[in-house]
């Protein structure tokens, strides 16, 4: 085919407000290297890592809850997941669907033609399970806010589904954060999860991957969103942030006591949260939505023998297998809402206003 040499692209200047985001239809089409593919985007789904990143979230300078407003005050030394800072200008969007445009020399050429999802993380792939030598798709590297993008050849995965593009773009980010979670907390079918956040993108793909394990799946959300999670087969939804969670616990499923908690959302909450955990119960987190700062009696982290653990760089594996879940239909997309890559100033506006159950995509 023959390739166009400038795209539409959605560009970060720098860290601020939605005025550091930049749409241009005149940004150079970039060029595969030896290892890499170029990618056509046909969709790019939203998370709270573009977000983030945009606003620079990431900084331990701030302890406010995540938004979509401008959070640093001057410069900072940790203003991305990593701690370390971004190159500017940068186009983010790690949860790319596409078709493989063109090859580099070293790609595998089965892979010309074929519609791929993106593994999230950048490895060195001569020594992929080292954490310390990782970075991720729209912050270390361009990503899919664009008509093109370039990635190594061993970041896609090619999916054989009748799911769309933008239905597609729900999985890659979200659930692969839940499925190194579940699997950092060894959930298993003996287990009751407690999920928080159940409504969100990470929320909802934790109620399909704990069930998928067999697990019994207790949801919070806000009592607007419970029709929608419902959905998902939960074995139990309860308001946001019950005022007594051991007693609504007893009331929905006879016991006021979980074995996991599955947390994205922090703040002020922390505490109720860890009351209910069992001795011996397991905490994961990979989110703090509500706020990073919590409270923790330490005295409850060791008399009850609990076990806490944030997931955030993931094993290969991981991707690998959520592309076989998706292609046998194990879980299903929470889609709230398409826009056109034009549009994303609207697009993240929606996303923090936190309305949606789900999660939205670009449309380059």
């Amino acid at each position: 085919m023959t390739l166009p040499s400038t795209m539409k692209a959605a560009v970060l200047t720098g860290h601020g407000g939605l005025e550091m985001l930049q749409y241009r239809e005149d940004w150079p089409v970039p060029v595969p290297t030896a290892d890499q593919v170029l990618v056509k985007v046909g969709a790019c789904g939203m998370n709270n890592t573009d977000i983030n990143t945009r606003v620079g979230w990431y900084s331990k300078t701030v302890t406010a809850a995540t938004s979509g407003e401008a959070l640093l005050d001057g410069e900072t030394e940790d203003p991305s997941w990593g701690g370390t800072p971004l190159g500017f200008p940068r186009i983010q969007g790690a949860d790319v669907v596409g078709t493989v445009a063109a090859l580099g020399a070293n790609a595998n050429p089965d892979l010309l033609g074929k519609r791929v999802m993106m593994d999230c993380w950048l490895r060195d792939w001569d020594d992929p399970l080292n954490k310390d030598k990782t970075g991720y798709i729209g912050s270390e590297c361009d990503g899919g806010f664009a008509e093109y993008m370039v990635i190594d050849h061993r970041n896609v995965g090619v999916v054989e589904s009748e799911l769309s593009d933008a239905e597609l773009a729900t999985f890659a980010c979200s659930y692969s954060t839940a499925e190194g979670m579940l699997t950092r907390a060894n959930v298993t079918e003996q287990d009751v999860v407690l999920v928080t956040g159940a409504s969100g993108g990470v929320g909802s793909a934790l109620i399909q991957l704990a069930n998928r394990r067999g697990a019994n799946v207790i949801a919070l959300a806000s009592p607007g969103k419970h029709p929608e999670i419902a959905k998902l087969s939960p074995a139990a939804i309860l308001p946001r942030a019950p005022q007594d969670l051991k007693q609504a616990l007893r009331a929905q499923i006879g016991r006021d006591s979980v074995s996991v908690v599955a947390d994205i959302v922090g703040g002020a909450y922390f505490p109720t949260l860890i009351e209910v955990l069992e001795r011996g119960g397991r905490y994961t987190c990979s989110g703090a939505i509500g706020g990073p700062i919590v409270d923790l009696d330490l005295r409850t982290l060791y008399l009850s023998d609990l076990t806490f653990t944030g997931s955030t760089v993931l094993p290969p594996q991981i991707f690998r297998d959520l592309v076989g879940y998706v292609e046998r239909g194990e879980v299903r997309p929470m889609l709230a809402a398409t826009y056109p890559l034009r549009d994303i100033h609207a697009a993240q506006t929606a996303f923090t206003e936190k309305t949606h159950t789900g999660n939205f995509a670009l449309i380059p």
